[in-house]
């Protein structure tokens, strides 16, 4: 086991947890789920069965991730963010088929509070403000923010927003937002 996980936390028998995650308290990673090489795990984090996170992932306390969800690399979700993987959901009716996707992209930040609603894409290094509810897709690099989430500008993988040229003053790059 080359991993930390803090002894309230439940980890199932085959999950699949990479080198240098650290789980923290009260934790609890189903059997199937995969978790990749530095990933931080926090408090009351709970991650369902099939889901898949990808490498340097940092997870804020008290959020869930659903069967259906992919998390790329480098990516942030911070405390208390809500996603669903239902657009129908009903205590007395649930099966696979109801299942809808949702993909977290490389670098994206979830800001705290934040709903997602399922079978969406966040694009790579998108931001997303905090306490936003997101119901479509969101471009690479977008800026969302609100109630529904709206595009206000593009940031840069350094997290700084761009000019209208998609120009960062901060580090000096010209980002192409495709």
């Amino acid at each position: 086991m080359n991993h930390f996980k803090h002894e309230t936390a439940v980890v199932e028998e085959g999950a699949k947890i990479g080198n240098n995650t650290k789980i923290w308290h009260f934790a609890h990673i189903r059997g199937t789920a995969e978790i990749g090489n530095n990933c931080t795990i926090s408090k009351d984090v709970y991650v369902d069965a099939n889901a898949k996170i990808g490498n340097n992932v940092k997870i804020g306390n008290s959020v869930s991730i659903w069967n259906g969800m992919t998390i790329e690399d480098g990516v942030m979700i911070s405390p208390n963010s809500c996603f669903t993987n239902d657009l129908y959901p009903r205590a007395e009716i649930w099966n696979e088929e109801r299942l809808k996707k949702t993909l977290i992209m490389k670098g994206a930040t979830i800001g705290a509070n934040s709903t997602i609603l399922c079978g969406i894409e966040i694009g790579k290094y998108a931001l997303i403000g905090a306490g936003s509810v997101v119901t479509k897709n969101v471009p690479n690099h977008a800026l969302v923010t609100g109630n529904p989430a709206r595009v206000k500008g593009y940031v840069c993988t350094c997290g700084n927003r761009l000019d209208e040229n998609f120009f960062c003053k901060s580090c000096k790059k010209e980002i192409n937002i495709k």
